[in-house]
């Protein structure tokens, strides 16, 4: 289970649950369509608040949005006419040392939800480990804000399924060949940071490149062209789970895995993740 802390404009603002947001109902995601989307900033990051800013401004097309506080969230979330994209501090219980993450989640207002843990969830991504102070999500943010809004669309008639696999039901393992992948260099496990070691098991085309290439690459909307986005620990912490997701610029989510960091298992995008998307 997940212990969640919304992070929002004026600070962070803590929760006592251990829940998981439940997943929205049928009758709720169709409401979703009809919600004003308050998008939630805070305090804590003035790069992430110009980020997200950004991004829907460009690229959110589903529903009316509005930027919002968190005051003004504090009177709007028991409202179902409202939707919130916001940015939340979750921690599994099960991780050492109690390591918590970012991410960035799509809820709805529900006058039945105690707190805010229990307000019906449409998606959450994850953007950061929470002690890690380095923006370098924002090549991510654009393709994360298309892939929700496509997200909630398939809800509306694949509820069943993605409910029982989660992120994972976007896994195609047939919809690489043809297309390049862009793989940040810092962020390779030590079995898979070369061209050699990856080309011992995958055979399409990829590029190690810097976090500022990649960015530089994605600014032309490249057509057959993926993208890695990794969220894993600080180099002081070595603990915990990393993430690994492949998107494309138009917000199609190729790939999704997580696992728990281990010596024998350590941090990064490996041999077998490539396996799981050959």
């Amino acid at each position: 289970m997940k212990k969640y802390i919304f992070i929002f404009a004026l600070g962070f603002f803590g929760l006592g649950a251990l829940a998981n947001p439940p997943l929205a109902s049928q009758q709720q995601i169709g409401m979703f369509i009809n919600s004003k989307t308050c998008v939630v900033l805070e305090n804590g990051s003035i790069s992430y608040n110009v980020l997200i800013k950004d991004a829907v401004q460009k690229y959110w097309k589903s529903t009316e949005f509005e930027f919002i506080d968190q005051q003004e969230f504090e009177k709007r979330r028991f409202d179902p006419k409202y939707s919130f994209l916001v940015l939340m501090k979750g921690v599994f219980d099960k991780d050492p040392g109690g390591v918590s993450y970012n991410y960035i989640s799509l809820v709805l207002g529900d006058a039945a939800a105690s707190n805010m843990t229990n307000m019906p969830e449409l998606c959450s991504i994850p953007l950061s480990y929470s002690d890690d102070t380095n923006i370098d999500y924002g090549y991510a943010i654009p393709s994360i804000i298309k892939f929700m809004q496509k997200h909630a669309k398939n809800l509306e008639k694949k509820r069943f399924q993605i409910s029982l696999e989660g992120l994972q039901y976007y896994n195609n393992s047939a919809g690489f060949k043809g297309k390049v992948l862009l793989l940040n260099k810092e962020m390779m496990a030590l079995d898979a940071n070369t061209p050699e070691k990856i080309k011992t098991v995958y055979a399409y085309y990829v590029k190690l490149l810097s976090t500022s290439e990649i960015e530089t690459e994605l600014s032309t909307n490249p057509i057959n062209t993926l993208f890695n986005f990794h969220v894993g620990p600080t180099q002081n912490t070595g603990a915990g789970k990393c993430f690994e997701m492949i998107f494309d610029v138009e917000g199609n989510l190729y790939y999704y895995n997580y696992r728990k960091i281990t010596n024998d298992n350590p941090d990064g995008f490996n041999l077998n993740d490539f396996h799981s998307i050959r």
